[in-house]
């Protein structure tokens, strides 16, 4: 993997948008009671997807447009998964390319995005009703998208990857390698893994109800 010093990271207005789709492949062999996925040996368990999921969920009800928001997003429970290990397939990315973000690096982007959308009140509607990624909800997964945000533009950076189609197929294959270098696992009933399009396919599975955004939020587990 290629290594460059990063210049100082910074965050544009449209900070909390979804910098790509998740971008990972994976396999569901070993059996993790408990487990919704797992990223190079660590779990990401059921009960930590359905808080997230409950999160969301309660900040989205408690909006006048709280059906609304809720019927646009009936998949939440696989789209928090998929997000969660895109988060930490990244996290490992950076880390082998020497990209790091402090929590200093988050607040300023944090402010900087408060103070370009119009403050801390419509960030957290933003959050709610992202384009094409996962709702966020609440300080802490507001503040995870934004490091993820800087994550991904340190790990370009340090590629030497510019910020077009091109680079973020270029972004996507270097991604892609990195969850097959640590090992992605991911219950079959939240989907399975695309090798090829490197996304997170609905899986034909009998459990899942075709039209059934309760169904596929139930909680499940790695269980063999």
């Amino acid at each position: 993997m290629k290594r460059r010093r990063t210049s100082a990271l910074s965050v544009s207005a449209a900070a909390l948008a979804v910098v790509a789709a998740p971008l990972l492949t994976g396999c569901s062999t070993d059996a993790h009671p408990g487990a919704a996925a797992v990223v190079g040996g660590e779990r990401i368990s059921v009960a930590t997807v359905q808080a997230e999921v409950e999160t969301i969920r309660d900040a989205q009800r408690a909006q006048p447009q709280g059906d609304q928001l809720v019927s646009s997003t009936p998949g939440l429970t696989r789209d928090t998964v998929e997000f969660l290990v895109y988060a930490q397939v990244l996290e490992h990315a950076a880390r082998e390319a020497g990209v790091e973000v402090t929590r200093r690096d988050v607040q300023t982007a944090r402010a900087q995005t408060e103070q370009s959308i119009g403050g801390p009140e419509a960030l957290a509607q933003a959050a709610l009703m992202p384009q094409g990624g996962t709702p966020m909800a609440g300080d802490e997964q507001i503040d995870r998208m934004l490091r993820i945000q800087l994550l991904f533009q340190g790990l370009g950076q340090e590629l030497g990857v510019a910020p077009d189609a091109g680079g973020v197929q270029e972004l996507a294959a270097y991604l892609a390698e990195t969850a097959d270098e640590v090992g992605v696992e991911v219950n079959p009933r939240y989907g399975e893994w695309d090798a090829e399009g490197v996304v997170l396919a609905d899986a034909p599975a009998p459990w899942l109800n075709a039209g059934g955004a309760d169904e596929q939020e139930q909680p499940v587990t790695l269980d063999g």
